[in-house]
């Protein structure tokens, strides 16, 4: 059953407290069940390794925390993980000590994705955080001394009390700091989150000003050298960066339409036709893969049509846009010449005599609703 897949994600949803904005898969507590957890992983990677290429060219490991997890437990995991060209590791600030970061890099993690959010003591404490502002400086730094050059942090704009001042403050504290690579998300209030109920009308209110927020993010990180590559992502430019293409290559993947595996609670995996979602019932999935069987799925059907206006509409997401050829029978013909005559995409002709589709950078900030549109 090899498929050649080459993108693997691992999912470890442990948390000390779930955030009230977060609607994840996560577990609180449970802290003498991590050793159960990756031996189902471990039996579960076993009954999927066949979907897997020889040569595997992303591993993410998210969450949850997956630093909550208890070393010993991550080590063993991480070293039975397929070799990779990238693999990243999500963290909380305050779960990583010197001693965890020399753990990660020597087990062969190449990137960590830092969960900063904010620097603000008061918005850090509206989105229920529990690292301070210096905990968020205190990991980056132990990152650094462990040897780790490429280090994404994610910040969050939209939040509830963020003023335009605040955001510029965090703007600041992150070029301080220089990561490799910025995740910089607009804050949603998911339905059915605690957040949601709390500061639901609040951010409804407050979305109009999202769009001027978000173009201070764009204007300060690109002025500062970081590229911007998808439409909430951030990396330094080659110039920059020794000449390496610091792109996030395992979200890279996503967008571009590529297979991948997910393995863990709640994972989804997309091969071929196929979209799978694991349970997210912590008991179910350890009680079949200790039985050596495979954990209840939901299977969705994808067909050529679904697939491909969801190359477009993850493509339109990335700088560089995707070959009009490959997009051409999911867009609408009159929409895209009405969003032309606009300003909001564009059709770049290439050496090759192809044409690339790829939204302008004001088409770009308004983003999913240009995408719908051309789809309609």
């Amino acid at each position: 059953m090899s498929a050649g897949v080459r993108h693997l994600y691992v999912h470890l949803p442990f948390c000390a407290h779930r955030c009230g904005y977060c609607d994840f898969v996560t577990v609180v507590g449970r802290e003498g069940w991590h050793g159960r957890y990756v031996d189902a992983l471990l039996a579960e990677l076993e009954l999927e390794r066949g979907w897997l290429s020889d040569r595997v060219e992303t591993v993410f490991l998210g969450g949850g925390t997956p630093t909550l997890t208890d070393v010993s437990e991550l080590r063993r995991l991480i070293d039975a993980l397929p070799a990779a060209s990238e693999v990243t590791v999500e963290a909380n600030p305050e779960t990583v000590t010197p001693a965890l970061a020399r753990l990660l890099r020597e087990a062969g993690v190449t990137r960590v994705s830092l969960g900063a959010q904010s620097f603000q003591p008061g918005l850090l404490h509206v989105l229920e955080r529990r690292a301070s502002p210096d905990a968020v400086r205190a990991a980056f730094y132990h990152l650094r001394d462990a040897k780790f050059d490429n280090i994404s942090l994610d910040l969050l704009h939209g939040i509830p009390g963020q003023s335009t001042a605040a955001l510029e403050a965090d703007i600041d504290e992150a070029l301080a700091l220089a990561p490799e690579h910025v995740s910089y998300y607009e804050l949603e209030a998911k339905p059915g989150t605690r957040f949601a109920h709390a500061h639901g009308a609040e951010l409804a209110h407050q979305a109009d000003a999202m769009e001027g927020y978000f173009e201070s993010v764009i204007e300060r990180l690109t002025s500062a050298g970081y590229r911007w590559y998808e439409t909430a992502n951030f990396c330094l430019t080659p110039d920059r960066a020794d000449g390496r293409d610091l792109r996030a290559r395992h979200n890279l993947a996503y967008w571009l339409g590529r297979d991948y595996l997910g393995l863990g609670i709640g994972a989804v995996s997309t091969i071929g036709e196929e979209r799978r979602r694991t349970t997210p019932r912590l008991n179910a999935y350890l009680e079949a893969l200790g039985r050596g069987d495979q954990p209840a799925r939901e299977i969705e059907s994808l067909d050529d049509r679904v697939r491909a206006q969801e190359r477009v509409m993850l493509g339109l997401r990335l700088d560089v846009g995707l070959p009009f050829a490959a997009a051409q029978e999911s867009v609408d013909a009159a929409a895209l010449r009405r969003l032309e005559r606009f300003g909001l995409a564009t059709r770049r002709s290439q050496q090759n005599g192809s044409e690339t589709l790829v939204l302008t950078p004001r088409g770009r900030r308004l983003g999913g609703g240009v995408t719908a549109e051309l789809l309609a």
